[in-house]
């Protein structure tokens, strides 16, 4: 199921605008690093937005047309098991796949973690030639 008028059209608080303008300038040393290889469509051409609200939860990074949220985990996380599952299931039920990748994954292979996220989005990409014989 690929998700449908995830950004456009959902009312987003003020409050929540707000904090995601302030992540986005306060980004982790991992993040602002692996933004710098998702911006401008340069994984394969993906359009990636960073800390987009979704359903009242700012997601990391998001791909619309392939349904993918990328979360960087730190830490931090190890504490919050129980809750990201939670908030994964809540994303999934609206047709976002959630991809964790860890700090230390984007520190020691950033080739990997880009490959990581290319194979997810590919797989929530439809085929196009399937589209267009329709």
């Amino acid at each position: 199921m690929r998700p449908r008028r995830i950004v456009i059209g959902q009312k987003v608080s003020e409050a929540k605008l707000q904090q995601a303008r302030k992540l986005r300038r306060a980004m982790t040393a991992e993040e602002k690093a692996l933004w710098e290889r998702l911006r401008a469509n340069r994984l394969n051409g993906l359009h990636f937005r960073r800390q987009q609200v979704i359903d009242g939860f700012i997601v990391d990074f998001y791909c619309h047309s392939a349904g993918l949220a990328v979360e960087l985990d730190g830490g931090v996380h190890a504490t919050r098991a129980d809750a990201d599952a939670q908030r994964d299931s809540i994303l999934s039920r609206r047709g976002v796949r959630v991809l964790r990748i860890s700090n230390d994954e984007v520190q020691q292979d950033m080739d990997s973690v880009l490959a990581r996220i290319a194979a997810a989005a590919e797989q929530g990409t439809p085929d196009r030639s399937m589209e267009a014989r329709e």
